[in-house]
């Protein structure tokens, strides 16, 4: 074996290691998330934070840092061995990415930032259950100030945004958003209004009291449809649903059955199953590699959005799956016809609640909270002034208005996470998803006849090949005008939706 392979295969084994521990991290999160006892709240707070510490001296401690210098000069960027594969060289300039960011922030920022957002967390469920914003808002400054301490450690030229965006969408700037968020606004906006403007479509079916066991077997159903492996995951409930991996062959994907709302746990599962078929998908041999982790959460969100609204929302997937949900729920769909479920499912209605909003108006949703982010990192709006803030912006740019801060600006749990720049991914997600289908629809222009007889796993195949085998081989731009062969845009997701809901609603 040549010494460069064995400086790689070194190098690999300081990173599994901190892999390991963040897997144990995201285990105790999930656990908070679902089964942990109410009062294993503090105790919880003091394990994540240990857990983070340990992580952050893995991967700045000097094992790593020698084992990385010995391929990659951490100053410059420059490669110290040439002889290495195109991935190899990709793995090292990200590894030392990482680690140039790791850095930056110091061993007690971490631990305390860790433990700040496992208590704010706790804080922020009770006071959105509670409907007490005040009790909340002093956690959720302190997140924001620890926020900015972050950004000033990690550096930025622009923006104190840009070097927390950064961090869930790589080379992503404020600049970029507000130049896509605001091509997109528009035509949105301008398609919504076209839709108010028309009869309105039914979905009163969709609501009513649908069976608590039978909403739960049929998730799994889709999941196992989808190619969602048991042996490699799970099925849970929390408040908010999430996906967490471990490793390929250890997902954590959670829903929550609405208690009158057919479709929320149905898109639920969709959504957070697609998430987890892309780290399903990754490549166990690069498992603590840069190759064997997602590229950013636009692209991971690209995936859940995929198989939520461009799989889930379509009429070829309910031709196979109808009937199916018929059998399900004896009688209380007899009477309905799939072209009614089809457009009902597909209702376009301005909400309140961002995962359960309509295809159309979900990255206004979105771009309302990027605009609220930017605005309280860069110190244009005070915590105390965010409900406010929040409900004229719903107004403006959704046409709706809470009338509580839970169903407002306390309906989210990124924000007591600590988890300032990963909203704008969500829109990007859609935007994301919509240019890799064009190149799908391409490879099989016979799709929606394969998915009409309940095949799926073809799907699953062409997004492996095409994206998860990857890791973060490439950037998401990159990658994303590999598949297509064009420069990334929101176009696509501009065409898509006129032309599907100028169909379903005849405009």
């Amino acid at each position: 074996m040549k010494q460069t392979e064995k400086d790689y295969n070194n190098l690999h084994l300081q990173s599994r290691k901190a892999q390991i521990l963040t897997s144990i991290s995201h285990l105790l999160e999930w656990d908070q998330e679902t089964h942990m006892p109410k009062e294993g709240g503090e105790i919880r707070g003091e394990q994540l934070q240990a857990i983070a510490g340990l992580i952050h001296k893995e991967r700045t401690g000097k094992n790593f840092a020698n084992a990385l210098s010995k391929l990659i000069d951490i100053s410059s960027g420059d490669l110290v061995s040439k002889d290495l594969t195109d991935p190899q060289k990709a793995a090292l300039k990200l590894w030392r990415r990482d680690y140039v960011k790791d850095t930056a922030l110091p061993d007690e920022f971490v631990e305390e930032f860790a433990l700040l957002c496992s208590q704010s967390q706790l804080v922020w469920r009770k006071a959105k259950q509670d409907n007490d914003f005040k009790s909340f808002a002093p956690f959720l400054k302190k997140v924001i100030d620890m926020n900015k301490r972050k950004a000033d450690f990690l550096g930025y030229e622009n923006h104190p945004y840009d070097a927390l965006i950064d961090l869930y969408e790589p080379e992503m700037t404020t600049e970029r958003l507000n130049v896509l968020f605001t091509g997109l606004k528009a035509p949105i906006s301008d398609l919504v209004k076209k839709i108010s403007n028309v009869e309105q479509v039914d979905d009163s079916f969709l609501f009513g009291q649908f069976d608590h066991s039978q909403q739960v077997s049929f998730g799994k159903l889709l999941l196992d449809g989808m190619g969602y492996t048991p042996t490699k995951g799970r099925l849970d409930f929390s408040t908010h649903p999430f996906s967490s991996s471990l490793h390929p062959n250890d997902n954590r994907i959670t829903t929550r059955i609405h208690p009158s709302s057919l479709m929320s746990n149905i898109l639920a599962v969709l959504h957070e199953g697609g998430h987890a078929l892309y780290e399903m998908g990754l490549l166990e041999q690069h498992y603590g590699s840069p190759l064997g982790q997602s590229i950013s959460l636009g692209v991971h969100e690209s995936q859940s959005r995929w198989w939520e609204t461009r799989i889930g929302l379509h009429k070829s997937f309910w031709r196979h799956y109808y009937p199916i949900l018929q059998s399900h729920f004896k009688g209380q769909f007899s009477a309905i016809s799939l072209d009614q479920f089809y457009r009902g499912i597909n209702k376009v209605k301005p909400s309140l609640i961002r995962i359960e909003a309509d295809e159309v108006t979900y990255p206004l949703h979105v771009i309302l909270r990027f605009e609220i982010e930017k605005a309280l990192i860069g110190e244009e709006l005070d915590v105390k002034d965010l409900p406010e803030a929040w409900n004229a912006g719903m107004q403006s740019l959704i046409g709706v208005k809470p009338t509580n801060d839970s169903e407002g600006c306390m309906q989210d749990i990124h924000w007591s996470m600590g988890a300032f720049g990963y909203f704008p991914t969500y829109a990007l997600g859609n935007i994301y998803a919509a240019h890799i289908f064009s190149a799908f629809e391409k490879d099989f222009p016979e799709w929606e006849k394969r998915v009409s007889a309940g095949d799926l796993h073809f799907i699953r195949t062409w997004l492996n090949q095409s994206i998860h085998q990857y890791g973060r081989q490439y950037t998401s731009y990159e990658l994303l005008e590999k598949i297509s062969g064009k420069p990334v845009s929101a176009d696509a997701y501009i065409a898509y939706v006129n032309k599907k809901y100028a169909d379903i609603y005849g405009i």
